[in-house]
Parts: C-alpha cells; structure tokens; sequence
C-alpha cells in the first residue's frame, strides 16, 4: 500500500495549480503601474495570495508541517516572475523540482529532443538529487549557511535576492521576541557576505492580533519597519496582515519548524521521495473554489511594510545592481508602463 502523501505533498500540488491558472501557458500579467503620485509601483496580485493562504487552512496544516509559511513563497516567487525575472532563475520553482540550478536547467534544455523528456521526466520525479535538485537550500552567510526561502540566483552573478519569510498564527506574545530575534542575526549574516544583493524579510501574521494582543501587534510593527531601515540588515520589510475565522484557524499546539543540525550548502537533501497525489484538474478546480475565505488587511498594514512598497524595493534594487542586458524582461515590463516622454 501507497504511504499517505505529506500535507506539503498536498499542498504543492494544489499550489502549483492555483499558479498556473493565474499564469496561463506561463504568461503573467504586468504588475507595474503609474500610481496615484506618478511613481512606479508594483500591484501585487492579492487574489493568487488569498487563494495560496486559503491552502494550508483547507488542509488543516499546522504550523510543523512548513506548509503555511510555504504559502508566501509560493506567492513572492510567483510575484517575482511577473516581475519579469527568469523562472529558472527564481526559487521556488512553478514546477517540481523547486530548487534547481538554472546553468542545469539550461543544459536540459538543449539537449535533443530524443534525450530531453526522459531527463525532464527524471528531474520532476526525483524530488532530490544529491547537489543538483531540492526542496530548499541554504545560502552561505558571513559566519553560518542559512535556509533562504525565496531566491533569484544564477551560476554568473550570485545570489541576486534572498528573502525570508516567516508567518504566526497564535500565541503572538511568547512568539513574536524570537522571531525577531532570529531575522536581525539571520539578515546580518546574510548581508555581510552579499552586500550587492536585494535582502528583504516577509512576515505572515494573522489579524486577530489586533483584538487579543494590541500592544504586541504595535511592537511588532515597530520592529518589522526600524528592520528594513537598518544599514547592515534586510533592504526591506513587509507585512502580511491575514483575516479568517476561527472555524478554519490552524491548531496553535506546534511550534515553527527549524533547521536540523548543522546546513551543507546548495540544495539540501531530502530524506524520502514524497509524491503528491493523483487529483485530476476538475478536483483540484473544486478544491479551490471551496477554500477557506482568506483577507488580506491593506488598510490595517503600515505603509513601509505593504507588500506592493517591498516589492518595488527589492525588484528596483535587483536591477539597479545588474547591468542592463540582464534581466532584460523584467526592465522591459517596467519600461512599458512609464508614461513616454
């Protein structure tokens, strides 16, 4: 007998479909427009984000399972892509594996065609190749490898971004002290090492913070907007304010998932093949129309830590610091929205 899919096994295959739907064929929309002040800003699509939050609360994914943080990375990579930025560049990746090396995506690529679907097969099957392929991978900071949630990197320049995420559901008050803790360490040792890289730290926090736990809800925003203005930490911050009921809440009985042992660097090896399960497209069409209601809460979230400000920043800072025929897809989306002079 067949062992039980994981709940991340779960959640990807629902994820990836919920992306594809917003990407038809992989052809994104243009987040970039002129707005109110005639400044350039990019226009997250809330929609997919609410769709992706609404996963890990229909699968009763608690906070251990790494699903509901998995959920923003889902969403930024995706984010990144209507950017512009290269898919293969841009982990995680929109198909299995997530985490491959783009110099090795490109090698597939042209290979002939009589060869290339059995190694295409080989590499969506194989959820981890020791060195090649991987669910995740940890980057090499100043003094310690750490676990980057989502990256834009190539063999030729680099890490180019490196965002953590991090998400709370319950118990704010004996939470919230670590977490901020652990992001300054983590964002200093991270930028030591990469100066030139875009760093930014993306929080998921569920809204009834507001209600039960007011003063932490204002230290924590405090602290989230004084750490993307430090000099040697994150360029930006960003908060993901989430409203949904109780009826759905995640079981506040686990503690957040962390890093076994000491980290090798590149992709880090999984300790199973963990394939999704077999649900055809009207299933998971179905699956997605019943997900739990999520809402983002825009007019509750701080100014400098909305994710259309974060965005900006990071995607503006990625190209600022890479010569104009590099991402050349993601200049020519911004270009094409800039009023012609």
């Amino acid at each position: 007998m067949a062992a039980k899919p994981s709940k991340k096994a779960e959640a990807w295959v629902i994820f990836d479909h919920i992306v594809a739907t917003a990407a038809p064929n992989g052809e994104h929309s243009n987040p970039w427009i002129i707005g109110s002040d005639g400044q350039l800003v990019f226009k997250p699509d809330y929609d997919t984000l609410v769709r992706l939050l609404g996963v890990p609360l229909y699968l009763k994914a608690g906070t251990q399972s790494g699903v509901p943080a998995l959920a923003l990375d889902v969403w930024l990579s995706y984010e990144l892509r209507r950017a512009g930025f290269n898919p293969d560049q841009v982990w995680p990746r929109p198909t299995n594996p997530r985490i491959l090396p783009a110099a090795v995506a490109a090698f597939v690529k042209s290979l002939p065609v009589a060869i290339r679907p059995k190694v295409e097969s080989r590499l969506s099957l194989k959820t981890s190749i020791p060195g090649v392929t991987s669910s995740s991978a940890a980057i090499l900071g100043k003094n310690y490898l750490k676990q980057v949630d989502v990256i834009i990197t190539d063999w030729a320049t680099g890490p180019e971004l490196l965002v953590s995420t991090k998400r709370m559901d319950s118990s704010y008050g004996k939470n919230a002290p670590n977490r901020i803790e652990e992001s300054y360490g983590d964002a200093k040792n991270l930028r030591l090492r990469h100066p030139l890289a875009a760093l930014g730290f993306m929080f998921g926090l569920r809204s009834d913070i507001l209600q039960k736990e007011p003063k932490t809800a204002d230290w924590l925003f405090d602290l989230l907007v004084k750490l993307g203005r430090e000099d040697d930490a994150y360029h930006s911050t960003c908060l993901v304010l989430m409203e949904y009921s109780d009826e759905v809440a995640l079981p506040d009985t686990e503690e957040e998932p962390s890093a076994d042992g000491i980290l090798e660097p590149g992709p880090e090896p999984e300790p199973a093949e963990d394939e999704g399960p077999e649900l055809t497209n009207a299933t998971i069409e179905n699956i997605v129309k019943g997900l739990p209601k999520v809402t983002i809460l825009e007019d509750r979230t701080p100014d400098e830590l909305s994710p259309g400000r974060f965005l900006t920043s990071l995607v503006t800072r990625v190209l600022a610091t890479t010569p104009v025929n590099m991402h050349e897809e993601a200049r020519r989306r911004r270009w094409t929205v800039l009023p012609k002079k």
